[in-house]
């Protein structure tokens, strides 16, 4: 028993310290390229921003063909010229997107109670930050939010040959963590990646961040554990180990009792 008999966790980038929609109405504010210098009002910038964020929602990329810095300045293009109409403004479009993406990675951060949580958690656990997307996307974010000192690795599905849900991205990551998949847990707020892919890969238990606790469809996979706060791991972590000591326990006195 003891910290060391915890499974490892695996965590998921985390998609709600993206504060995309801050961003978007950051250019729209009146410093932005839009009114300052294009001179339009606020309702066509927030228009445009609106219309970005769903594309984004919407995104997908191939490396192999376009790199992420044309396709993002691209989606800005398409925003504008749907709101405003005339010509398309690739000049605007890039100084739109360039703006976006530089509010975008200076609101991104750990918060205090969770930088002390991993800090605590893996006094006893090794920890792995696992994330989906686009390498050079990934890897700025994780950058800016100064995650590394808390990971023991950390894992960009654009670097690999498959990302989650597949169970080989899973497999890779206990390679990396030198453990078993039936040692280790997975943490996400996404059914379709985090928790498929934790079932998927065999782990030994998936535990669903679901911070506006809403009710899943039925067709969406059973996590083992569901948390409204990434700061609730900690418990769920010890009652794994709770449950896995009345096990082996009742385990041990049903042997022997067989054994008389």
């Amino acid at each position: 028993a003891g910290a060391r008999e915890l499974p490892r966790p695996f965590f998921p980038a985390q998609r709600h310290l993206q504060p995309t929609r801050a961003a978007g109405i950051r250019v729209g504010s009146p410093h932005s390229p839009f009114q300052s210098v294009h001179h339009y009002g606020e309702g066509e910038a927030r228009a445009v921003c609106d219309k970005v964020q769903a594309k984004l929602l919407k995104e997908c990329h191939d490396p192999a063909k376009m790199c992420i810095t044309d396709l993002r300045i691209s989606h800005w293009e398409e925003a504008i010229q749907e709101t405003i109409g005339g010509e398309a403004n690739r000049d605007l479009a890039a100084e739109c997107y360039y703006l976006w993406k530089t509010t975008r990675l200076q609101h991104l951060t750990l918060a205090e109670d969770t930088r002390a949580m991993l800090t605590e958690l893996r006094k006893g656990l090794r920890l792995l930050l696992l994330t989906n997307g686009d390498r050079q996307t990934q890897r700025e974010k994780i950058e800016a939010c100064a995650c590394q000192p808390y990971f023991d690795a950390i894992v960009v599905g654009g670097e690999q040959k498959e990302e989650k849900p597949a169970p080989s991205i899973f497999h890779y990551c206990c390679d990396l963590l030198g453990v078993q998949p039936a040692e280790c847990v997975m943490v996400g707020d996404s059914l379709d990646t985090d928790i498929q892919g934790g079932l998927n890969a065999g782990l030994k238990a998936t535990v669903w961040l679901n911070k506006a606790m809403t009710a899943p469809v039925d067709t969406s996979p059973v996590p083992h554990y569901i948390i409204s706060s990434v700061l609730d791991l900690p418990a769920v972590l010890q009652k794994m180990e709770h449950n896995t000591n009345a096990k082996l326990e009742t385990d041990h006195m049903a042997g022997s009792n067989e054994a008389h």
